[in-house]
């Protein structure tokens, strides 16, 4: 495998986890419009899910370049 095909993974992998945190932050971001003003548990719980989604893409970038290091090294 060339060290293009290597980059090629690692890229499609990035674009992945990228259009995931994406997609899911947009709609939550949506469903969030339709919470009342005053429903605070509501609002508190959608912001919990946006912050579970970009931590848990923190936790997938650090497995990327894991990934990344192993492929271009190995």
């Amino acid at each position: 495998m060339t060290l293009l095909h290597k980059l090629a993974i690692v890229l499609a992998v990035f674009v992945a986890i990228l259009v995931v945190v994406i997609r899911l932050a947009f709609r939550e971001r949506k469903l969030g419009k339709s919470i009342a003003h005053d429903d605070v548990l509501a609002q508190q719980a959608s912001d919990a899910r946006v912050l579970a989604v970009i931590f848990s893409a923190i936790l997938g970038g650090m497995g990327l370049t894991v990934l990344a290091g192993w492929l271009i090294f190995f």
